[in-house]
């Protein structure tokens, strides 16, 4: 079962919602649609019903990262759809492939979650920081994977961010387990990077957040900024601790 909520021109599409909750996002323009991730390999019809009844062309399909619950569907929809470009960040566009590698430069901390193995799609954009995309305009927000995207609509305000945030049982930066949901924390690449990607995302002062994991949360700043003390408390007391045992292992 697929829910659909709607928010001005940002339609938000989830299946599982409340157990748990894998959203994908259709964003209109005024002549075609931009589809923000690819679900599961279930999503498809659902997807394609969606913008069948927004009376538009699907023209492009835009990933936030690399991980086999948001590109589930890419596959078969670049198939029933082939004239739709597809978009990655230049750095997760090797995840896409299967490449794990870590660049030179990067936090040595492993790449975690599902990623894919079996993707055949070959994007046909990669995006970098300030890209426009129709209405969106790309934003870094690495950490949840090294290339995760975010995607800002410079009509309404709204940040599509992908796993760089969670709000299902508990508003979230990338890398900070909620108790009643844990999977991004435990798929993430990186929680410093994630941190000051998610101070990113609240600079831009949304006026809705949408992310992959959980309900859309309007006027998002005050709960936005209580995600980031928390995750900056959490990785300060971190760092105390592995300082602590390195000391003690000194001695």
């Amino acid at each position: 079962m697929m829910r659909v909520t709607r928010n001005g021109q940002l339609l938000q599409l989830t299946w599982m919602p409340r157990l748990f909750p894998v959203n994908c996002y259709i964003v209109e323009e005024e002549k075609d649609l931009t589809l923000i991730d690819a679900g599961m390999p279930f999503s498809l019809e659902g997807i394609l019903r969606t913008a069948e009844s927004l009376r538009k062309p699907l023209a492009r399909i835009v990933l936030t990262h690399a991980h086999d619950d948001h590109v589930g569907a890419v596959d078969a929809l670049k198939q029933r759809l082939p004239q739709v470009d597809l978009y990655i960040s230049e750095r997760d566009s090797a995840l896409l492939r299967g490449d794990r590698t870590l660049r030179p430069g990067e936090p040595e901390t492993p790449v975690r979650g599902g990623v894919p193995r079996n993707v055949t799609s070959v994007p046909d954009q990669l995006t970098s920081d300030g890209d426009e995309i129709g209405s969106l305009t790309a934003i870094a927000t690495p950490g949840h994977t090294p290339g995760s995207m975010s995607f800002f609509d410079r009509r309404s305000g709204a940040v599509i961010a992908g796993d760089a945030m969670q709000t299902f049982r508990g508003v979230a930066v990338s890398g900070i387990r909620v108790p009643l949901f844990p999977f991004p924390a435990m798929a993430t690449w990186n929680k410093e990077t994630a941190l000051e990607s998610a101070v990113r995302i609240e600079k831009l002062n949304p006026s809705v957040l949408a992310v992959g994991h959980g309900n859309l949360l309007e006027q998002p700043g005050e709960r936005l900024r209580a995600a980031i003390a928390k995750a900056q408390q959490h990785i300060s007391q971190e760092k105390r601790r592995l300082n602590h045992v390195a000391k003690s292992g000194t001695r």
